[in-house]
């Protein structure tokens, strides 16, 4: 509660939470708004479009009318309000998902490497080393086009995950090393506690701290990373919606239907920006020596 009312207390964290909250609410509704508006992220308007001009929208500002809300896509017409908020449902899934995996697998191999240290902390810590050496946005785009046929989504969370442990790990590492050396620990191991039972008791609930700080802060930068992927074609695949996806689809429209091409990176822009101002405001209220002066 206390990194609550901090967060709160905070002009540009209260506005990002604010923003972070409707996003979400967005999403989770996503069912409820294309119902009340009337469509579905999948569902072809040709009415919508005028075929004499290429497939542009009918009207002005890529469509926009009291039928859809943020206007219709070029040449198929469907509606983009559906898939702006499917495409945040998406995005945020496959974001906190990965986030999780990342974090579980992280905490698990840094609080084992920086507590027991030598020969597991030398084999934990080169695979970490090793998994950061490799350019992963490449090896990505490679382990996504090898496994055809799979949930795009569900291989998006594993790989993005897999990848983004070690980040998470080295971190925790560096806290446990610190924390195992405490004189809290010390005085619980003569009293006869359990290595178990100092790792669990002892040293991972000061960790909640840091773990928080780089779970929130890890969520953009995998919103970020599923967009581009998405954007690149390895991605979420049609009729699936994704952010990133339809920002590729719009960019041969950017000049005649600019609206189709704003409208989804300004969500994309926003959610990352909203998300990273959350993650510094969670470091400083944890951390007040953090702060910036």
């Amino acid at each position: 509660m206390t990194v609550i009312r901090k967060l709160v207390s905070q002009r540009s964290a209260a506005l990002a939470l604010a923003v972070v909250a409707g996003l979400v609410l967005l999403a989770v509704a996503a069912p409820l708004i294309t119902w009340i508006a009337g469509s579905s992220p999948t569902a072809f308007h040709g009415d919508a479009v005028d075929p004499g001009l290429g497939g542009l929208p009918r009207g002005a500002a890529g469509g926009i009318s009291t039928r859809h809300w943020l206007g219709v896509e070029p040449v198929n017409g469907r509606d983009v309000l559906a898939r702006v908020v499917y495409g945040a449902q998406v995005s945020l899934l496959i974001a906190v998902l990965a986030t999780v995996l990342s974090v579980l697998l992280g905490t698990a191999l840094g609080l084992v490497a920086g507590f027991f240290g030598g020969w597991v902390d030398t084999v934990i810590g080169r695979t970490m080393d090793l998994l950061l050496s490799f350019p992963s946005l490449i090896f990505m785009i490679a382990l996504i086009s090898a496994a055809p046929g799979t949930d795009r989504r569900l291989l998006l969370v594993v790989v993005l995950g897999f990848f983004g442990w070690p980040y998470v790990g080295r971190i925790v590492r560096g806290q446990a090393m610190v924390l195992a050396r405490g004189e809290f620990v010390a005085a619980a191991r003569v009293l006869g506690a359990s290595r178990r039972a100092l790792l669990v008791r002892e040293v991972l609930p000061n960790l909640t701290g840091p773990v928080l700080v780089v779970a929130t802060m890890s969520i953009p930068g995998y919103i970020a990373t599923e967009a581009g992927l998405s954007f690149l074609g390895v991605g979420v695949q049609a009729p699936t919606p994704s952010w990133g996806q339809m920002i590729a689809t719009a960019v041969p429209w950017y000049a005649s239907d600019p609206a189709y091409f704003l409208i989804p990176g300004v969500f994309l822009f926003v959610t990352v920006l909203a998300f990273n101002v959350l993650g510094d405001a969670v470091r400083d209220a944890l951390d007040p020596r953090s702060q910036r002066r």
